[in-house]
């Protein structure tokens, strides 16, 4: 996730470059993702108690949380907000709390990474006294995390190339005799491995736990007309390119794919693994309860909607699917439609699993 973070603030930028989103639209993506430039602080600045920090990737925006989050929050609480952009690594984390030097007091990480670090116990429980968990999706309320936006692993496909044939499965993905060209994958084991397994016939229900050897053995079957991509950017250079006729990649690229094309580079919703990111708090952080308060300001819907017509990340809390437009329904993950076709990515599996098979993943890559 903190990869789609950052992915999603340089189409942000991308959009606001080109001119296809204004500064007020761009500011409000900027801090959903807690983005403020002109407020970022250096790890271990002397800070007041008064005052929250939100950990996050990095990009340009310089007033963004300000604006749209902090300047209502500061009003209710009388809590400052200022950020820290140099990204809340796993090392970083685990460095500030072990060492009794915590500076930041929320983060945006994944819901497995804050199980992981969560169970090493340098993560505190979210507080669902004042966090609602009625304004997240169903099990995206976690001990150690909980998700403030929702995005789908999917492939999009030139459909000017199969002589009017529509792939609609991860079978027809790895069916290089029907849907010939060369493919692209992500470098990573997040919705990769799903995907290969129900290429290869396992039910959405029965993915968890990943059989892995089985997994790599479908991988194997297309990897030499396969391509692999390490960024948001490339995965969709590659198709926009024609490198490849079909890739994996994350919704938010996708939309841009299709709108640029005019349709023509369309988006599988069949079988997309849907997953979220996740605010999380590193153990003993400086502003205490006040961070839950924080968290919970950021689960309004009206909030998540406007992200959502950005950049096609979808609103976490279900009272927002009312409130979006009907010719964005289509785009949105976290809409009751597309979620009904998706396979919930398991955090459990991933928080146990990822770091060793991720490294078994690239040595396989290699090999």
């Amino acid at each position: 996730m903190d990869h789609f973070s950052a992915d999603c603030m340089a189409i942000a930028e991308e959009k606001l470059a080109a001119g296809k989103i204004d500064r007020r639209q761009f500011l409000k993506v900027a801090a959903l993702f807690g983005v403020a430039g002109s407020s970022v602080l250096a790890g271990g600045e002397a800070r007041a108690a008064t005052e929250l920090v939100f950990a996050n990737w990095g990009g340009d925006a310089t007033t963004a949380f300000k604006q749209v989050y902090g300047t209502a929050f500061e009003k209710a609480s009388g809590v400052k907000v200022a950020f820290d952009t140099t990204g809340p690594s796993v090392g970083k984390i685990r460095a500030m709390v072990e060492s009794k030097k915590v500076t930041w007091d929320v983060m945006d990480t994944t819901l497995a990474t804050a199980g992981e670090l969560g169970a090493a116990g340098l993560m505190e429980p979210i507080d669902y006294s004042i966090v609602n968990k009625n304004k997240v999706l169903p099990g995206y309320a976690q001990e150690y995390g909980v998700a403030g936006y929702g995005f789908s692993n999917v492939y999009t496909y030139d459909s000017s190339k199969f002589g009017g044939k529509k792939p609609n499965s991860w079978a027809d993905f790895w069916n290089l005799k029907d849907f010939p060209g060369k493919r692209s994958l992500r470098r990573d084991i997040a919705g990769t491995l799903e995907a290969a397994l129900m290429a290869d016939g396992v039910p959405k229900d029965k993915l968890y736990p990943i059989d892995v050897p089985r997994a790599f053995k479908k991988i194997a079957e297309i990897k030499k007309e396969c391509v692999f991509w390490n960024s948001g950017a490339e995965s969709q250079q590659f198709l926009r390119d024609g490198e490849v006729v079909m890739g994996t990649l994350w919704n938010t690229r996708g939309y841009i794919l299709a709108q640029d094309s005019k349709g023509r580079l369309a988006t599988c919703w069949n079988e997309a693994i849907f997953q979220s990111n996740a605010w999380g708090v590193p153990k003993g952080n400086p502003g205490g309860k006040d961070v839950m308060r924080l968290i919970a300001s950021m689960q309004e819907p009206a909030q998540q909607v406007e992200i959502l017509k950005v950049l096609a990340s979808g609103p976490a809390n279900p009272a927002a699917a009312a409130a979006v437009p009907a010719d964005l329904k289509g785009q949105n993950p976290s809409d009751p439609a597309n979620l009904a076709m998706a396979v919930q990515y398991d955090v459990k599996w991933y928080s146990e699993n990822q770091q060793k098979v991720q490294q078994q993943y690239l040595d396989f890559l290699a090999s």
